[in-house]
Formats: structure tokens, C-alpha cells, sequence
């Protein structure tokens, strides 16, 4: 398998510490299963990220449209699949609407797969005897 991230390798037993967060439940499993869902498509991916670095923290449609040889309504589907996993959050203003990401959400993501620092995981060790 390919090191595109620059990872080290998984099935090495000294390579990867633990994921920082505890054992997900069957719920938020199935939760984030689908968020996932939503962010496994490219164009939905390039949208959201557009819209998480937007100057002033927010983004109207009409500058998103643009970035894409695709349709407005098919953006318009994209966004509403964002906005239906929770990512993303919209405001009508006049004939626009201006997206903004939702913090919360996008940082519970984040934390999925932060590693714990070196001190972390060594503190959560039991003591040698």
C-alpha cells in the first residue's frame, strides 16, 4: 500500500500509538458512518473545505458555483447533503445563501484521529515493576 499520507506503516507493532478518543458506541458508529458518507464524494469534500477556509468564516453559493463544471442544482444537492450530516449550516440573505461550517462537528472529526502526544500515551501506561 501506497504512503500517500506519510504515515508509518499500521501493521508494524511500535509504529502507531492508540486514537486519543475512546471506543465509539454502535450509535455514534452508525452516526458517523454517515457523515462519512457525506464526505466520501469529492465535490462535497472540495465544498465543504472551501466553505471551512471562506474569508469571514462564511461563504455564499454564488462563489462556490464557479469552482465546479457542474450544475447549480447539483451543487445545491451537494450542499443539502452536507448540511443534512451536520457539517455545514446555511443562511438565506436576498437571493443568496451564505454557508458556514459547524465547528462542533468538524472538530469531533478531527479528534477521531488525533494520535495522543508521546507524553500522553506514555502517562496512560501502567508503571513498570
Amino acid at each position: 500500500m501506497s504512503n500517500l499520507w506519510g504515515l508509518g506503516d499500521p501493521s508494524n507493532p511500535g509504529c502507531c500509538a492508540p486514537l486519543s478518543e475512546p471506543a465509539l458506541s454502535e450509535a455514534e458508529s452508525v452516526e458517523l458512518a454517515g457523515v462519512f458518507k457525506a464526505l466520501s464524494d469529492p465535490v462535497r469534500l472540495r465544498l465543504l473545505n472551501m466553505i471551512a477556509s471562506a474569508e469571514g468564516g462564511e461563504a455564499c453559493v454564488c462563489d462556490l458555483t464557479g469552482s465546479f463544471e457542474l450544475t447549480a442544482p447539483t451543487i445545491s444537492h451537494h450542499l443539502k447533503v452536507l448540511r443534512q450530516a451536520g457539517l455545514i449550516d446555511g443562511e438565506r440573505r436576498g437571493t443568496w445563501v451564505y454557508y458556514r461550517a459547524i465547528r462542533e462537528p468538524l472538530t469531533r472529526l478531527a479528534g477521531l484521529f488525533t494520535l495522543p502526544t508521546p507524553t500522553m500515551a506514555m502517562s496512560s501506561r501502567p508503571a513498570a515493576r
